[in-house]
């Protein structure tokens, strides 16, 4: 997977992986007590303990070690959470845009010497209960994690990781499918014309026709134009085809070695047989070398530096006449400084975060573009970082202004610097995300230390951020103008800057596809009729191998009896407050509040239904009360840890045709600040603002280009929604709400030229959803600190009691169920039933400006509680690995495709797909394939495990 990095403060947030949920818990014999043992200068299985570090912020302690053979480093995080972490990264530092780093990374995992079936990676998803396995490729390293709650599987997952990469078979065969080849269309056809084929091909060909990602990689390749950060890591296109096997190998041998290696593990683990491991099944069969893969500093232009791209026109832009892109982007400092790379973040979200950052009030709000460009604020991903600020969807005549008003901004902030509560409110916003408990947090640790550590900075001293915190507040004592002087020193006497605009060419696609096409009759007009033959030859030898059942016992696995029998039930209690049901949790939250509320939609008229999302986007966005939507925007930030609105469709687990409809109230805070959450909670209820017009076309436009944006990323995501829209009430409204139909929307809506019914119509649905008659809560807290948010939360419904009112569901048929299933006395929920719902088959097609498609097909199934639901869930999965895998991803050269379940449909989809036809045909053999019983009770086992790992 090519991956780009953001900033210090983004890293922090946890990250939107799914993992499996788990248990944080304090032990009585903590593991970090156990860590804390361990003393510098103790040698441990061939390596040597440098440091010891109590990080009480994070509640772990690092340990820091080195291998004594190789020199491979080495960081353990003890920490007493269940889902232990391990990730290997090598600093890869290409000189070309071949792709060779990502090609290996997905080659490395396609057979090892221990595991040399076909795609061990992919095969042991079904023989683990990992809670996440996958592999990285950013611009100067690759990383390797996996995580799991399970002791015997975190071993038979180090082993099988220890052997991909430092022992890869890497095959021919493996190249071309996972790189690249030249390939008869019809394999079996040797008439039929050659062409480029490859998985990497594919997936960098989709990153290519995402404008977002275009600019962001232009914009790199340009800032730092003299090393490794001027070529495209990932892999460009049309260059892709110009690596060789030998080069891959070659490129394996020199960074793929333990001493350009990089070894972090996490959690609740003990150490010590992790290092053990290590070092008997990998390192000690390798002796120290210099891998010579060190990044120089770009040298400094003497002065700035101006450029312009071109890429292909977006027809669902909220404006198509303004689809203009220009951004200055400025070479920072050495990353490894952790403590000035922490106040860079910081000082870049006061430039831009938020309606009171001084960019925000003069790019934004002036609406000279729909949006920031796609590359904003801080970037530490590089060895040094960069800082950019622009706009998109902007008219071609304003962009000399954008720049004007880029360094006029400048000026204003070094005169002017910053109001102190917004220092504060950044502050906060760092303690909470530091306080706030993830079930992936081992991943947010090694993804947040990656960079700094991979050239070489201090990752413990990353971990310490409340002394970076402290140190920060001290220069701001003794030097007010403080951060000023930074703003002077990194931008206004920047002379390395970068100004790229990009503007969008009605035959950039063509002149891609005519490139490519060149390309590939070069490589074609060379040919000799044998190697025409030989082509042809191994084209069917490469079907053969992945048509071909593989032997899989030598990898590890787990037993369907390792799975726990029973999962741990948490206790919650369910009361009311003010008549409003309210569910109580009580968990080790570390001094934060979470509260949830659930308003459902029945009584909204349904021609207001497709304003819902804009609704939710806007809510919490414009003011409420005494306050504008800056002072608004500021509270949130002192005194919560975010307030967020979003809509939420849920199909009844026993009914097909039965749902329910609503809006999510979501926020989290410190419980200091309890009584403020709730009274900003219930400013928004009782007087939202809705009058700006102005401040409201700011956030349409930004929505639109975000929904816009988000196609060529999450088109598998749109497929899907499309295709069950006509199989199921629920699947119609997630349509409405978060498919095509809602991109479409807002596109008309951003084009509107007075919003003035717009904002006649928000009020409206106001009156519907934010009524307490509507309305269920949840509040997780510290036991000490129940009955204090009970407290609170009944106020917050006293307050917003005056816009209780009956009113008339919209629909006939509504039913009430237990929120308890147990307990049938107990608080009901509304849903809403259409016992008279017939399914339609449809089929569409959206033509978009991608070369490669997102294919999906639903079938209307069975509830969650029906019986054959769980068989289902398992034919999902085992479709997916044992028949889609191979046909859509081997064969077809699809980034990725399967089948899964939920919402009552069975779905199909293809993600980054070459193909239509041949994909949708694919879906009806899997269907044929399942039927024929072409598999074995090891196939169901593994499966099972898949399932439960999810």
């Amino acid at each position: 997977m090519f991956r780009q990095t953001k900033s210090v403060l983004q890293k922090l947030r946890y990250l939107s992986f799914n993992g499996q949920q788990h248990t944080w818990r304090l032990k009585s014999t903590s593991a970090r007590e156990r860590a804390l043992q361990y003393q510098p200068g103790q040698k441990i299985h061939g390596f040597t303990v440098k440091e010891v570090v109590a990080v009480p912020d994070l509640f772990l302690t690092a340990v820091k070690l080195t291998h004594d053979k190789t020199g491979a480093q080495y960081l353990h995080a003890a920490r007493d959470d269940s889902n232990n972490l391990f990730s290997v990264q090598f600093r890869t530092t290409p000189m070309d845009s071949t792709g060779v780093p990502h090609i290996l990374e997905h080659t490395v995992l396609c057979g090892s010497e221990k595991y040399p079936c076909r795609d061990p990676f992919f095969k042991m998803l079904n023989r683990s209960l990992s809670t996440f396995m996958n592999a990285f490729t950013a611009s100067d390293y690759t990383m390797y994690p996996f995580s799991t709650q399970n002791g015997k599987d975190f071993q038979n997952l180090l082993s099988v990781y220890l052997d991909a990469v430092f022992f890869p078979c890497l095959r021919e065969q493996d190249f071309w499918q996972e790189g690249w080849r030249l390939e008869n269309e019809d394999p079996t056809d040797n008439n039929s014309p050659l062409m480029f084929k490859g998985v990497v091909f594919n997936e960098m060909k989709g990153a290519f026709s995402d404008n977002e990602r275009l600019y962001a990689q232009h914009l790199q390749n340009k800032l730092y134009p003299d090393h490794t950060y001027s070529v495209v890591s990932g892999g460009e296109p049309l260059a892709i085809p110009d690596l060789t096997w030998e080069q891959l190998k070659q490129f394996h041998a020199t960074h793929y070695h333990p001493s350009n290696a990089r070894f972090f593990t996490y959690g609740d683990l003990p150490l010590e047989p992790h290092l053990k491991q290590i070092q008997e099944e990998a390192l000690s069969k390798f002796d120290c070398i210099d891998p010579k893969t060190e990044v120089p500093s770009q040298p400094r232009w003497t002065s700035p530096k101006e450029d312009h791209v071109t890429c292909s026109p977006d027809p669902l832009a909220p404006d198509p006449n303004k689809q203009n892109t220009v951004c200055v982007s400025y070479l920072l400092g050495d990353i490894t400084d952790a403590f000035e790379g922490l106040t860079l973040s910081l000082l870049s979200s006061l430039m831009i975060s938020g309606p009171n950052s001084p960019f925000y009030k003069s790019l934004i709000e002036p609406k000279l573009g729909t949006d920031f460009s796609s590359v904003v604020g801080y970037d530490g991903s590089t060895k040094e970082a960069s800082f950019s600020i622009g706009l998109q969807g902007v008219d071609e005549e304003d962009i000399e202004r954008v720049k004007q008003i880029i360094s006029q901004t400048i000026d204003k902030i070094i005169e002017n610097g910053f109001e102190e509560r917004r220092i504060e409110a950044l502050i906060h916003k760092l303690e909470i995300q530091i306080k706030h408990q993830t079930t992936n947090f081992g991943l947010s640790l090694a993804s947040y230390i990656a960079s700094s550590w991979n050239h070489d900075g201090d990752p413990v001293e990353l971990l310490q951020i409340s002394d970076s915190v402290a140190k920060f507040r001290q220069a701001l004592k003794e030097n007010p103008r403080f951060l000023q002087e930074k703003v002077r020193q990194y931008f206004k006497e920047n002379t390395h800057r970068l100004t790229l605009s990009m503007s969008p060419e009605e035959s950039y696609l063509e002149k891609q596809a005519k490139a490519e096409e060149e390309k590939l009759q070069k490589k074609i007009e060379v040919l000799s009729d044998s190697d025409r033959k030989q082509i042809y030859e191994k084209g069917l030898e490469l079907l053969a191998a992945q048509s071909q059942t593989q032997d899989v016992s030598c990898l590890p696995a787990l037993k369907v009896s390792d799975i726990e029998p029973t999962t741990p039930i948490t206790p919650v209690q369910i009361s009311t407050a003010g008549g409003v049901p309210v569910q109580y949790c009580e968990q080790p939250t570390n001094g934060l509040v979470y509260f949830r509320a659930l308003c459902n939609l029945n009584t909204l008229p349904e021609d207001l239904r497709v304003f819902v999302p804009l609704f939710c986007s806007v809510i919490t966005k414009m003011g409420c009360g005494a306050l504008d939507y800056r002072q608004q925007a500021q509270q949130m930030e002192l005194r919560t840890g975010g307030m967020s609105v979003s809509t939420q469709v849920i199909t009844d687990c026993n009914e097909l045709d039965t749902y329910e409809q609503g809006i999510l109230l979501s926020s989290s805070c410190l419980e200091r600040n309890l009584p403020h959450m709730f009274q900003l909670w219930s400013d928004i209820f009782n007087s939202p603002h809705f009058d700006d017009k102005e401040r409201l076309r700011v956030l349409v436009m930004q929505s639109a280009q975000e929904l816009a944006n988000s196609i060529a990323y999450s088109g598998h995501l749109y497929a899907m929604t499309r295709a069950g829209r006509l199989l199921t009430p629920a699947g119609d409204l997630q349509e409405t709400f978060g498919g095509m139909e809602q991109v479409t929307f807002m596109k008309r809506t951003a084009a509107m030229a007075d919003l003035g019914q717009i904002i006649r119509t928000l009020a409206r649905i106001k009156i519907h959803l934010f009524n307490p008659n509507n309305m269920r809560c949840a509040i997780n807290s510290t036991p000490e600190k129940v009955s204090d948010a009970a407290a609170h939360l009944e106020g917050f419904i006293k307050d917003v009691a005056k816009n209780r009112k009956e009113r008339k569901p919209v629909r006939p048929n509504i039913i009430e169920k237990p929120i308890n299933p147990l307990d049938d006395n107990g608080p009901r929920r509304k849903l809403i039933s259409e016992p008279t719902f017939h399914p339609c088959p449809m089929k569409t097609f959206f033509q978009m400006p991608f070369p490669v498609n997102f294919v999906s097909e639903s079938i209307r199934a069975v509830p969650f509680s029906h019986e054959d639901y769980a068989s289902l869930c398992i034919l999902a999965r085992m479709m997916t690995a044992k028949f889609l895998h191979g046909e859509i991803r081997e064969k077809g050269g699809a980034y990725g495709g399967g089948a899964k379940i939920g919402g009552g449909l069975f779905t199909f989809y293809s993600y980054r797909d070459p193909n239509t036809v041949q994909t949708l045909s694919a879906f009806g053999n899997g269907i044929d394939w399942a039927k024929s019983g072409k598999f074995t009770q090891q196939d169901i086992d593994e499966a099972k495990l898949s399932v439960f790992s999810a």
